[in-house]
């Protein structure tokens, strides 16, 4: 990889006016930003519907689209929404996500978009060259007529009304043509898009649904095991996240179909790829569905280079990020060079005791992606701020601070991961902003309170460019 870097941020956290970040005419603004600061890729979190606490790493489908990210005004601009519409749907606040609001109001107004819509045979020709966003669109469909309640205990299991499900068609067409837009913007401009593949999906998924004997479920639908990680620097209880676990064994047998055909989807989306939670490819924490915390789980060996191999074909030329955090073995270790995929490196993660961490700037290594912090992650002001004296006195030595207001450490903190060897440096936009902990986009182990982050237009104008640009300059990442 050649030298480069970029900015994190969801399409959730762009400023605009309706609520929530989406598809429009601020995208393209954010992309010819990050081309005049000098960043050439923007990282996004998953594009996937978020759950009841709006986190995208537990949907209801791997394939489909979040509705709220589609750009009002380009409906309007195809005579699909009226002035009258979009003045109704303005937000209230700029600072946050109006995730309340959109619940209440955002479908109704998508719907009414879908009676004025007439294209149907470009929806009918998406749908076909796209068999798992059709099955999502039925999936959506039947969930309401069943009182959306979870698939284990619908009732019914055909269509008496296909008007919702023409409504979801039409949603899911409007997102990724939308979205292909953006995308094809970004790459006449030069800047890259990295998306995120969260490593499980909800139990009442549509992909459960449709591929029960893929995933380790009971016979009503529901998991026995569930998925999460032990107890470590971000949650004493361990992260108990509910998700079904897969049958590896049963995924083998055809050559992890399913995964493949969501890495080909994911990579017709964007240009590269971060996995999550990659190390549970070696061995994931598996625990009794009964349990309150995540505690009380065990290892169990993963797929390994057999899944590796499966999902990198066919995409040689492509960036696949291995999320390689959290409780780390020799073996996953060994898993990841073999995969030649590159890893993480995260400076938080540099300080924690007076070991020589793999995380320690000086250690990083080319095939890697270095971050002042990730979206579970504190900013890297706040993370000064509430830190331990003796992580914060580790971090000051390291870079040489001079004493005085440790905000003013910060800039320094962010240069170690410009001036580092990794071929890609990212920060969150947080970061950018030289913000605190009360931007922060998640806390690991908090179901409620996250994800609602949003950025303003004149924050990003406000912030100090010159310093970015200096460093892309600088240390050749321009």
């Amino acid at each position: 990889m050649k030298r480069q870097s970029g900015i994190l941020m969801h399409i959730s956290s762009l400023y605009g006016d309706y609520s929530i970040g989406s598809f429009g005419r601020n995208a393209r603004d954010f992309i010819d930003f990050l081309k005049s600061e000098g960043f050439s890729v923007w990282q996004v979190l998953p594009f996937t519907l978020p759950d009841d606490h709006n986190s995208p790493y537990k949907s209801l489908s791997a394939f489909a689209g979040n509705p709220y990210f589609i750009d009002l005004e380009t409906l309007a601009e195809e005579g699909l929404l009226t002035k009258e519409d979009l003045a109704g749907a303005k937000q209230n606040t700029p600072y946050y996500c109006e995730f309340e609001r959109l619940a209440k109001e955002r479908f109704a107004l998508l719907e009414k978009a879908c009676r004025n819509f007439s294209a149907w045979d470009k929806v009918d020709s998406f749908m076909k060259e796209h068999k798992h966003i059709e099955n999502f669109c039925r999936f959506m469909a039947l969930r309401e007529e069943n009182g959306l309640r979870p698939w284990q205990e619908w009732t019914k299991d055909e269509l008496s009304d296909t008007h919702t499900l023409n409504i979801w068609r039409f949603i899911q067409y409007e997102f990724f043509t939308q979205w292909a837009e953006i995308k094809k913007y970004a790459s006449e401009k030069g800047v890259s898009i990295i998306g995120d593949i969260p490593i499980y999906v909800s139990d009442d998924s549509c992909d459960v649904w449709e591929n029960r004997k893929l995933f380790k479920v009971n016979s009503k639908g529901y998991p026995e095991q569930v998925a999460g990680v032990p107890p470590d620097y971000f949650a004493a209880d361990g992260q108990l996240w509910g998700n079904p676990l897969y049958d590896w064994d049963e995924m083998k047998k055809d050559g992890f179909l399913w995964w493949r055909e969501r890495m080909d989807h994911t990579l017709e989306m964007f240009d590269g790829v971060r996995i999550d939670h990659f190390r549970a490819v070696e061995s994931y924490w598996s625990v009794p569905a009964t349990e309150k915390t995540a505690r009380n789980g065990k290892w169990i060996k993963g797929p390994g280079m057999d899944f590796v191999n499966a999902i990198k074909e066919g995409h040689g030329d492509k960036l696949i990020i291995a999320e390689d955090l959290g409780d780390i073995t020799d073996e996953v270790r060994a898993l990841v060079d073999e995969s030649g995929f590159p890893g993480m490196r995260i400076l938080q993660f540099a300080f924690l005791d007076d070991g020589d961490s793999i995380h320690m700037p000086h250690n990083y290594i080319n095939n890697s992606i270095a971050y002042t912090g990730t979206h579970d992650n504190n900013t890297i002001f706040g993370y000064l701020w509430e830190c331990s004296d003796s992580e914060r006195r580790r971090m000051l030595e390291y870079v040489n601070f001079p004493g005085g207001d440790w905000g003013k450490a910060s800039p320094l903190l962010i240069r170690e991961v410009f001036r580092s060897v990794s071929a890609l440096a990212v920060i969150p936009v947080q970061d950018y902003l030289m913000y605190g902990s009360d931007t922060r986009i998640n806390t690991p182990g908090v179901a409620s309170g996250n994800w609602s982050y949003r950025v303003t237009k004149e924050q990003l104008n406000n912030a100090d460019g010159a310093f970015f640009r200096d460093l892309n300059r600088i240390y050749k990442r321009w």
